[in-house]
């Protein structure tokens, strides 16, 4: 029966739906309303084909980054271009979103486990336990690359490709043999204000009144038969904004006054 029509993952789309319409309206407001969520080029996301999408961006929070992102493809494909305004958007949601997360992650409670069926591609970290790098990295589990080809057979997938919440970490090559291998259309995001906004996990509003921005920029131009691991890496870095270079554009003395007008937004938004 279609009620019990399942992903290919075997999790059921009616319950999926209604997870993502309660989540959608509890969320809201943490982007339009407490903060405000300041979009550029979503327009990009309506022409978009169904499947074979991956999405790369820097992290700052282990959800709402993801969250929001769910809040501006849903919005955007409803014909909100840059906007999140009147949340009905989620009412229908697009069910084949997927995003790469932990798995010591999505298995850290119940509501990460809820989250989990919205859409994560949980994956083993063989660089990082406990948040912690570890020098004995392990083996990739086939299984994981195989549930991400997986994935974007069946629609879009979210990555972060740093594997961390910290910014200007080395982009992990993993995700450079992914789109080498599957070939997919590659969508670089950029993100901003979350780490103000809130915890580390993204669950908990920290401050309110912060700025947060996403910019969705034009697929990357990746020559998929010639390109190597390591150039296809750096397009990744610059994409994202994460290569070592943005940190030497500004001088020391602009980033010591951006640091101070962020200590300004957490003040005023006490």
């Amino acid at each position: 029966m279609k009620i019990f029509k399942r992903n290919p993952f075997g999790h059921l789309l009616f319950l999926k739906k209604i997870l993502i319409r309660i989540f959608g309206f509890l969320t809201h407001r943490r982007f339009r309303g407490f903060n405000d969520l300041k979009i550029d080029g979503s327009e990009i996301i309506k022409s978009l084909p169904d499947n074979n999408v991956l999405f790369i961006s820097n992290h700052q929070t282990y959800f709402a980054d993801v969250v929001a992102m769910f809040h501006v493809f849903n919005a955007s494909l409803k014909g909100r271009v840059d906007s999140i305004k009147n949340i009905f958007y989620i009412w229908n949601p697009k069910l084949n979103i997927y995003y790469v997360g932990a798995k010591e992650t999505m298995k850290s409670g119940i509501l990460p486990r809820i989250l989990a069926y919205m859409g994560a591609i949980t994956v083993e970290r063989t660089w990082r336990a406990k948040g912690v790098d570890i020098e004995d990295k392990k083996a990739v589990n086939p299984n994981d690359i195989e549930n991400i080809k997986i994935a974007l057979d069946d629609g879009w997938v979210i990555t972060f490709p740093q594997g961390t919440t910290s910014s200007f970490k080395p982009v992990r090559k993993g995700t450079a043999h992914i789109i080498k291998q599957h070939r997919p259309i590659v969508v670089p995001i950029v993100i901003d204000g979350f780490r103000r906004s809130f915890d580390r996990k993204g669950l908990y509003l920290k401050k309110k009144g912060i700025l947060q921005s996403m910019v969705i920029k034009e697929p990357l131009d990746i020559d998929y038969d010639n390109d190597t691991i390591e150039q296809i890496v750096e397009k990744i870095e610059y994409a994202i904004e994460q290569h070592p270079s943005f940190l030497k554009v500004l001088p020391a003395e602009v980033l010591e006054e951006e640091e101070k007008l962020n200590q300004k937004r957490r003040w005023s938004a006490d």
